[in-house]
């Protein structure tokens, strides 16, 4: 996916929502261990890279994912992480999207010159459960970020976020259900009630894929198709735009004109879970639904 950058892969499991890990699933299915760490050497400096026009293939105001397939505070990648912060220190024209499930690593683990945060950084924590928000949360409110949101995913269990939600720190507000080999359980009634908190204090939520299995009025779902589950979540209303998230984004360092992003979406995407928060189509038209 061309919104994704994976400076390193692999992981250690942390904490109950680590336990069926799609990461490891993935990999299992290629034959790989997705406890194997290791630098992501061909794509490490993908938010740096050039077509033959000397344009940057990640477009100025885009979003970049990091680390879908680790964690960005992972300890085994201490010696890396500097030179990705270099690297998104280069690319102040575009956002991006860090999330963790280790917090307590961060503050010790921040570039020199970072100060109260840059402003294209957007931090998020991991909470799958109760447990996990109020260890997490607490952190997440106390560190120098600009811009932080929550993500609850692979939601297996209710949240409360009432208690963090009146800080104002908070942006945004993402939840999905589990997939995979020993998906656990996603409740409607634990999604309306992350929906009803965010819509009251007019904080962005997305509900962005059921997961495998979804309970709703005491009925459980089978949705093992992903594309469905995404469609399901849409159909459900459960979002809300909230207030506009301003990033503050420079020009990119080139001598070339900026061209703003302007996101292309398909008709497949049309009733997409996570359209709200997506960068949109690649534009290359290969997918089926073009």
């Amino acid at each position: 996916m061309h919104d994704i950058w994976n400076p390193w892969h692999g992981c250690r499991k942390v904490s109950e929502g680590c336990d069926h890990c799609y990461m490891y699933y993935l990999d299992g299915t290629r034959g790989k261990n997705g406890a194997d760490i290791h630098k992501n050497i061909s794509g490490f400096r993908y938010p740096l890279k050039k077509n033959r026009c000397g344009e940057y293939v990640v477009k100025s105001g885009e979003q970049l994912r990091v680390c879908m397939t680790s964690d960005f505070f992972l300890e085994e990648a201490d010696p890396w992480r500097k030179e990705a912060w270099d690297i998104i220190r280069q690319r102040r024209d575009i956002v991006f999207f860090l999330l963790t499930k280790r917090p307590e690593r961060v503050a010790q683990h921040l570039p020199p010159d970072w100060g109260e945060g840059w402003e294209h950084v957007f931090f998020n924590v991991t909470c799958e459960n109760q447990r996990r928000a109020q260890e997490r949360v607490p952190l997440l409110l106390s560190l120098p970020f600009r811009h932080k949101g929550i993500m609850c995913a692979p939601f297996i269990g209710p949240v409360d976020l009432e208690p963090w939600l009146d800080s104002g720190q908070i942006e945004q507000v993402i939840c999905g259900g589990e997939n995979y080999d020993g998906a656990r359980p996603c409740h409607y009634e634990w999604v309306l009630r992350l929906y009803e908190q965010c819509k009251a204090r007019n904080i962005r939520f997305c509900f962005i894929e059921t997961g495998t299995i979804f309970v709703k009025d005491e009925k459980r779902y089978h949705l093992p198709d992903k594309r469905l589950q995404a469609k399901m979540a849409y159909r459900s209303g459960l979002r809300h735009e909230g207030r506009k998230i301003n990033f503050l984004l420079e020009e990119p360092l080139s001598l070339l004109p900026r061209e703003p992003y302007v996101p292309w979406f398909g008709e497949q995407c049309r009733e997409c879970g996570s359209r709200m928060i997506c960068n949109g189509c690649a534009k290359c038209r290969e997918c089926s639904g073009r």
